[in-house]
């Protein structure tokens, strides 16, 4: 593990114990103009990571709490590299009482993550990797277990949300995986997935924040992915991407194969 991954993870595992946990179910909530929640204790814990992700490495700093313009700026002058924050994802549980909610961390380079942290604090579970280096969750190697070989045995994580409705009823009427969780925060969605927690995974549109790092660290895992359009999930739109993903080639091949979408990996 490189000296700057092991800075990221403290970072994390920090502002985790100190912004997020000592907030919860004590904070109020607002809603964004896009109807998503936020609370105090998102805006303390992507303002303590401004200040420790700088003190890593000095790149621009892009948060989810940010406007749109401002994180326009970050991409567009973040060719050599720039941090990618997710202060919690996960706001509804963590406003509601689930324990099930993530502090995601990104270095992104050329468009792609090179380093992704996420840290559950309610479980005390650090996820993380570098490209090249293989994914780990805290010191183990992933994924912590194999998946089955076939679709059918798969317990599939399904936002049907934000899937075309045609699809949604049919994945309600004839789902061809054994089982389907949808636990509301995506940055752990994927790190599930690189557990194998979670076989296959179907999401109609995530934000930059919600995918930077858990996409990375189920690729280091061996998984993986492509959105429902692009040939190489990397491309395209930054802002809203699907992801279509599994844990092995072959489920993703089977999984692709079902839904109708030509043979594409990322």
């Amino acid at each position: 593990m490189s000296k700057i991954l092991d800075s990221v993870i403290a970072a994390a595992r920090k502002v985790g114990r100190e912004e997020v946990m000592p907030r919860y179910l004590k904070v109020a909530h607002e809603r964004k103009t896009d109807g998503s929640l936020f609370t105090e204790a998102d805006l303390a814990a992507q303002q303590a990571l401004f200040v420790s992700l700088r003190e890593i490495a000095p790149y621009p700093v892009l948060g989810e709490e940010m406007t749109e313009a401002e994180q326009q700026a970050v991409w567009d002058a973040g060719d050599q590299g720039f941090w990618c924050v997710d202060p919690i994802d996960g706001t509804t549980n963590f406003v509601s009482g689930m324990p099930f909610f993530a502090v995601s961390i990104a270095l992104v380079k050329n468009g792609r993550s090179v380093l992704g942290v996420v840290y559950d604090p309610q479980a005390d579970e650090c996820f993380y990797a570098e490209r090249g280096g293989g994914a780990f969750v805290d010191g183990d190697p992933l994924p912590i277990k194999p998946p089955p070989g076939q679709l059918s045995r798969c317990i599939a994580g399904v936002d049907f949300k934000r899937i075309p409705r045609s699809l949604a009823g049919r994945l309600a009427a004839e789902h061809p995986y054994s089982s389907q969780r949808n636990l509301g925060a995506s940055t752990l969605d994927w790190c599930y997935l690189a557990a194998g927690r979670l076989h296959i995974y179907l999401h109609g549109g995530q934000k930059l924040w919600d995918y930077a790092a858990g996409a990375l660290i189920l690729e280091e895992a061996g998984g993986r992915f492509s959105t429902m359009a692009e040939t190489d999930f990397w491309q395209g739109n930054p802002w809203t991407r699907s992801a279509v993903a599994a844990l092995t080639p072959e489920l993703l091949s089977q999984w692709q194969d079902w839904l109708g979408l030509p043979p594409r990996s990322g």
